[in-house]
C-alpha cells in the first residue's frame, strides 16, 4: 500500500543546518522509523537556505540590462538582475513573465528566484541550490549514516506548465533511485509492444508529496511509502529533454 505521511516540526532552517540528521530526528519524534526503500521528498526551500542560498536585494546593484528588462515586465530591477545570474538565457517575456532557462537546464519562472517563506525580511530571496542533485546526495548519505536504511532522496520546487493551468511540484534533485520508469519494449495488456512509453516517476512522485506538504503549513518534507522505485543511481538531467528535441523552443 502506498502511503505519504508529512515530517512535522521542522524548526527555521539556516544556514550550515544539517537537513539529513533533522529530518530523521523529526520522522523520529513522530513515533516513525525510517524504512528500507521510503522516499523522503523534500521542498528546495530548505535545501536552499541550508546551503546559504539567500540573497538580500538591497545589496543588489542592478545592471543597465536588468534594468531594461524590468522596465518590461514590471518586476523589481535587482530581482531581475538576481534571474539574470542564476539563468543561461531568457526564454519568453509576456505579461509581466519574465520565463528563463536555468543554469541547471530547467525552464521556469524567475529562474527559480522566489520570495515566498524565506523570513522576515521583505527583500529576501532564494536561489536554487547550486547542484541539487549533490544536495540530494549529501541528505541521502546523512540518513543512510544514522539509519542504516537506503532512502531515495528527491528535492523539489513549484514550477507552472505552458499548457495547464496551476502548478505542480517537480523533481530538481535526485539520488539513490532513477527518476523514469522505462516501458519501451515491454508488452501493454493486448500484447502490443510499447515503442515510447517513459514515465517521469520523480515528478510524480514530487507532485504526490505535495499533497502533504502544503505551502503555507511549514511542512517541507514529506514521506514516501510502499513505492517500489526504479533501482539505480539516476540525475535530475535525464528528466531535461534536449533542445534538439525540444518541438515549442
Amino acid at each position: 500500500m502506498l502511503t505519504i505521511f508529512p515530517v512535522k516540526g521542522i524548526p527555521e532552517i539556516k544556514k550550515g543546518d544539517e537537513l539529513g540528521k533533522m529530518i530523521v530526528e523529526k520522522v523520529e519524534d513522530q513515533g516513525e522509523a525510517f524504512q528500507q526503500g521510503d522516499i523522503a521528498v523534500i521542498s528546495q526551500k530548505v535545501v536552499s537556505k541550508a546551503e546559504g542560498r539567500v540573497l538580500h536585494l538591497s545589496k543588489i546593484k542592478p545592471s543597465d540590462f536588468a534594468k531594461t528588462i524590468a522596465n518590461e515586465t514590471g518586476k523589481n530591477p535587482q530581482q531581475v538582475e538576481v534571474v539574470l545570474r542564476e539563468s543561461r538565457k531568457i526564454i519568453r517575456m509576456k505579461g509581466g513573465h519574465l520565463i528563463t532557462e536555468t543554469n541547471h537546464g530547467f525552464i521556469c519562472a524567475n529562474s527559480g528566484v522566489d520570495q515566498s517563506n524565506v523570513g522576515t525580511k521583505r527583500d529576501s530571496v532564494t536561489l536554487l541550490p547550486r547542484d541539487s542533485d549533490a544536495s540530494a546526495d549529501r541528505i541521502r548519505k546523512s540518513i543512510y549514516h544514522l539509519t542504516g536504511k537506503e532512502v531515495p532522496v528527491i528535492i523539489t520546487d513549484t514550477f507552472g506548465r505552458a499548457w495547464r493551468m496551476g502548478q505542480v511540484n517537480f523533481a530538481i534533485g535526485i539520488s539513490g533511485m532513477k527518476p523514469i520508469h522505462d516501458y519501451r519494449g515491454t508488452k501493454d495488456m493486448y500484447r502490443r509492444t510499447l515503442q515510447v512509453t517513459e514515465i517521469a516517476v520523480a515528478d510524480e512522485l514530487a507532485s504526490a508529496a505535495e499533497l502533504v506538504m502544503n505551502k503555507v503549513d511549514k511542512v517541507p518534507v514529506a514521506i514516501i511509502r510502499g513505492y517500489k522505485a526504479p533501482r539505480g543511481q539516476g540525475r535530475v538531467k535525464d528528466l531535461l529533454r534536449p533542445e534538439e528535441f525540444d518541438l515549442f523552443r
